[in-house]
């Protein structure tokens, strides 16, 4: 897998490469992000958490790609600062801001949802956390 990926190691070619792949790749994220919020949003409501159960849905995504850009952004850092990858820091700069939005959207609706579920934006309770 290393070698055949070896070519993008090169600033120029990982260029290139990215001027076609990426609005080809954010184009099929943004048909796969519309089709998830429509069955997201059309799901039926739960029988105890009622509608708010869809929040739920941007919720632990949001939460998980947060987790998932801090690992990328920190293997990034490591192949920066140990192979002094060029590109590797450039990822890591563009990761940090991505992981900070996706954190603060799993807090903010993390405590909407507590709200009416609680009754409190957030309880430091065991046995309701």
């Amino acid at each position: 897998m290393t070698q055949a990926l070896a070519f993008l190691y090169n600033p120029h070619r990982f260029m290139a490469f990215s001027a076609w792949a990426a609005p080809l790749l954010g184009a099929l994220a943004l048909a796969l992000a519309a089709a998830g919020l429509w069955l997201g949003f059309t799901a039926p409501e739960d029988y105890q958490q009622g509608d708010t159960v869809r929040i739920m849905f941007i919720h632990v995504p949001a939460a998980w790609l947060g987790l998932f850009v801090y690992v990328c952004l920190g293997g990034a850092s490591f192949l920066s600062l140990v192979f002094r990858q060029a590109l590797a820091d450039a990822a890591a700069r563009a990761a940090a801001p991505i992981g900070a939005v996706f954190t603060a959207l799993a807090l903010a609706t993390g405590s909407l949802w507590g709200k009416p579920m609680w009754g409190a934006w957030w309880v430091w309770d065991a046995r309701l956390t």
